[in-house]
């Protein structure tokens, strides 16, 4: 929570935030074992109409993102909304401990020991820790396999409103 309402002072045009709402009320119980109801909201910025929603379409460079945040990078905003372009990067990282041992390891030593809420994780959450896992042993040093020109990787939406990248000279 605090990263999202940190996104807002660093937009360039004057947010005003009107109603924030933390809650216990998100939250079931099953044996014991609490979860959020909901794991994501939108919001149409047009009516201010909340509702719950889910993201199957991650958008680009998913495994870099992740491996940025897993490597112990905070969040940060990557949308350009006067642009309406997607900016990834450039990010650097050291290669990432024991690497090997964390991929060797099954399911339930990753879900134990690389999640903040291991009985709270979505069902793809360790495939998830695995391609990401994958991505830093493939790029230990993205400076060099990723960003050798230290530019960001740039997105723009096609007319099928799918992600393209856009080649950095025509920027």
């Amino acid at each position: 929570i605090v990263v999202a309402v940190g996104a807002f002072d660093l937009q360039p045009d004057d947010v005003h935030l009107v109603t924030f709402c933390v809650t216990e009320l998100n939250d079931r119980e099953e044996k014991d074992i609490h979860f959020p109801i909901i794991y994501g909201i939108a919001v149409n910025v047009k009516t201010g109409e909340i509702f719950p929603a889910t993201f199957p379409e991650k958008g680009p460079d998913e495994a870099l993102r992740s491996a940025h945040v897993l490597t112990g990078a905070t969040l940060t905003n990557i949308y350009d909304a006067k642009m309406e372009q997607l900016h990834i990067g450039p990010y650097f990282w050291r290669p990432f401990p024991h690497v090997d041992f964390w991929l060797e390891q099954d399911d339930k030593q990753i879900l134990q020991n690389l999640s903040t809420s291991p009985l709270a994780e979505p069902p793809h959450f360790v495939s998830h820790i695995r391609s990401t896992l994958t991505f830093l042993k493939e790029h230990p040093f993205p400076s060099r396999s990723l960003f050798p020109d230290r530019k960001p990787r740039i997105y723009k939406k096609n007319e099928e409103g799918l992600w393209e990248q856009v080649c950095s000279d025509k920027i």
